[in-house]
């Protein structure tokens, strides 16, 4: 973390805690609101949990898990939380009018220089900071869940948002051994969201067309795409199969590509019959309690050699400057 901010989180949930311990991680107090004392007991479980598997997969040790545990101060005050703090992070519920009534507060005790900033996944930064009387200083960071394990952190811009604001949350983020990018406009979903949809539609369309069983769909993204897209984006992708050969594929393929306006009908008739996937053990798959802790103990363990990898990578190019 830069030593010119010092971070507070709102917010002790799934993603305000795990905000947390990415910061705890690079040595930097932080301080979390919690609710209540329940919420807050959740959160504290919460970061041993996800410290356990850390060690577990050696990317931290035992005495890098203390640090991180001293690191993180949870707290029912507010005023206690606020005392001291340069950049805000908020990761209250995704309702908008709950954050629109949180940031007009922070915005009326916390002095000008303070950046305020929502974790939210698609509220827009302009809607959030409408009542605030310094709107410029308002931005989203959205980190993606699992926020301690995955990199990329959106940074959007309100309609209000100063390039200063923009600067110190690059800043912040950086020190953070996140990858963040900036979001130059104020739309739904942002980047990445966009992106994870448009291939979610896709795959209930061709799903429905008959074309291949969901396992089988799963797959060809798992074996194919998800091997080659965390080195290649979309456009490296592109440029690297002959921008020639993907402007032919997509004059002919993008006119048979899904133009839903809203979720297929298998999604729609699981959601209304209360099938929710793994948190109701029903949705696309079945999900027993065996699936669901190996398919979360997978998933895990993916991320965290992702993560050792990047960090190997940092302490080479370290090494060699």
């Amino acid at each position: 973390m830069s030593a010119q901010e010092t971070l507070s989180i709102f917010g002790a949930g799934t993603m305000g805690h795990s905000i947390a311990v990415s910061a705890a991680w690079v040595g930097n107090a932080v301080k979390v609101w919690g609710n209540d004392s329940e919420d807050i007991h959740r959160a504290q479980n919460g970061v041993r949990e996800k410290l356990t598997v850390l060690r577990r997969y050696e990317a931290i040790r035992a005495e890098d898990e203390a640090k991180i545990l001293s690191n993180i101060q949870f707290s029912l005050s507010k005023k206690d939380v606020l005392e001291g703090a340069t950049f805000v992070i908020e990761a209250i519920p995704e309702i908008l009018s709950l954050k629109q009534e949180f940031f007009k507060e922070l915005d009326a005790v916390c002095s000008r220089n303070v950046i305020l900033a929502s974790n939210t996944s698609g509220l827009s930064p302009t809607q959030i900071a409408k009542f605030t009387n310094h709107p410029e200083r308002t931005v989203v960071t959205h980190f993606w869940n699992p926020a301690h394990l995955i990199p990329l952190v959106e940074v959007v811009r309100g309609q209000h948002t100063s390039d200063a604001t923009v600067e110190r949350s690059l800043t912040l983020l950086l020190s953070m051994n996140k990858k963040p990018i900036v979001v130059k406009k104020d739309v739904l979903g942002s980047v990445g969201n966009r992106l994870q949809y448009a291939l979610f539609r896709e795959a209930q369309y061709i799903y429905e067309q008959g074309v291949a069983s969901i396992a089988d769909i799963d797959a060809a993204v798992q074996y194919s795409l998800g091997r080659r897209l965390p080195v290649t984006g979309p456009f490296l992708t592109a440029d690297m199969g002959g921008l020639d050969v993907f402007h032919s594929i997509s004059h002919y393929l993008f006119p048979d590509l899904s133009t839903a306006q809203s979720s297929l009908d298998e999604m729609k008739h699981l959601v209304d019959n209360g099938n929710y996937g793994q948190k109701t053990g029903k949705g696309f798959y079945e999900w027993s309690l065996e699936f669901s802790e190996r398919m979360n103990q997978e998933r895990e363990r993916e991320l965290i050699n992702w993560l050792k990898r990047d960090m190997q990578m940092s302490d080479e190019s370290k090494g060699n400057s």
